[in-house]
């Protein structure tokens, strides 16, 4: 399976307009260091929490980190919570984890720095404490270990600059996740940072429609921007299943697909667009991957702070580009594995199919 494709050259005009300040190089998602370096021989117990799991992402990104783990014969246990979007709850998993005596806490930052005074409790109690995939603005040492992190500005920069470089006066809408959610202020906040430069885009909503990241509904609130605006020239979902729901909602509407831009786009979503160009009725698409993985480089650096071994790689996290039509450059449809499977992450097919139950 191909994990690896160049990323288009706009990357490096949007690395710069991210800030040319950033004290270390960002490291490409993927295959990253060798844990072997990082393992140590203290006996480690590690915990991962999810503030709202269960979706097809979060069930891969626990099979990356339990791949990853295997790598260290002293990694003597894993557990996982999923808190349901339920921040009390979350922060009651970190406490309790805490309690437990686990050595680590890695913990998807979904509730963005609303957490840190509970990731500040677990590293005072001397927990190496790693909330990750969000950049959060509290101090590494104090409030949390280190913060792993995808620079979702990146993103949103890429996703204008392709809208901009492809499509005149386009009108466009963002499909993000639950209200108020870390990741999702960040790739819309990085978006309209983007459009700066691109002022004949126009946001048809001043933020983000919530989708929860749920397909049922995500077609239901595509289905009700089609309702309300004439022209969509192009949708963003900051997860795969969002940008095939909205895909769906167009086709049942009997209207044309506008682009589609996504992050962690997946295979049912790739299947889709290959059928679709088939059978005469393609659409524009762009993708942005490798992001499954982002739970093994916080491993690496978790194991690295708790072990005090040395990880190479940047707290700083980037994606790759993986989908874009007018480039000619895809993700190849896979009909042998399951259709939430991504197609980027690391995990082997064997491994995959177990994720979703196919073995």
């Amino acid at each position: 399976m191909t994990k690896f494709l160049l990323a288009s050259s706009a990357l490096a005009g949007a690395l710069a307009l991210a800030g040319a300040a950033m004290a270390e190089e960002p490291t490409k998602m993927g295959e990253g260091a060798d844990i072997a370096a990082m393992c140590g021989t203290k006996p480690a117990r590690i915990a991962l929490i999810d503030g709202i799991g269960g979706d097809t992402w979060r069930r891969t990104t626990q099979q990356e980190l339990r791949a990853e783990a295997a790598k260290c014969p002293n990694i003597t246990e894993i557990r996982y919570s999923d808190a349901g979007g339920d921040q009390q709850k979350y922060n009651s998993d970190i406490n309790s984890f805490v309690a437990q005596g686990f050595d680590i806490i890695i913990a998807f930052a979904d509730f963005g720095d609303a957490s840190i005074p509970a990731y500040r409790a677990a590293t005072r109690a001397g927990v190496t404490m790693v909330p990750y995939f969000s950049k959060l603005t509290g101090q590494p040492g104090r409030d949390y270990t280190v913060n792993v992190y995808q620079d979702q500005t990146v993103a949103g920069h890429l996703w204008a600059d392709w809208i901009g470089d492809h499509f005149e006066n386009a009108k466009i809408v963002m499909l993000g996740g639950m209200p108020g959610a870390a990741s999702s202020t960040n790739f819309f906040n990085g978006l309209k940072e983007g459009m700066e430069k691109h002022p004949d885009i126009e946001l048809l909503q001043d933020t983000y429609v919530t989708t929860n990241w749920n397909m049922a509904d995500a077609q239901r609130a595509t289905a009700g921007l089609i309702a309300t605006y004439p022209k969509i020239d192009a949708i963003i979902a900051d997860h795969g299943p969002g940008a095939l729901a909205a895909v769906n909602a167009f086709q049942q509407a009997g209207e044309p697909v506008p682009a589609m831009l996504t992050i962690a786009s997946g295979n049912e979503l790739n299947c889709k667009w290959e059928a679709d160009k088939e059978a005469g009725n393609p659409w524009d698409f762009y993708a942005l991957d490798g992001t499954t993985t982002i739970v093994r480089f916080a491993l690496r650096r978790a194991l690295a702070e708790f072990e005090g071994t040395e990880d190479p790689e940047s707290l700083e996290l980037i994606p790759y580009n993986s989908v874009d039509s007018f480039e000619n450059v895809g993700l190849p449809c896979n009909a042998d594995l399951p259709p939430d499977a991504d197609l980027s992450s690391l995990l082997s097919e064997e491994d995959m199919k177990k994720v979703f139950g196919w073995n």
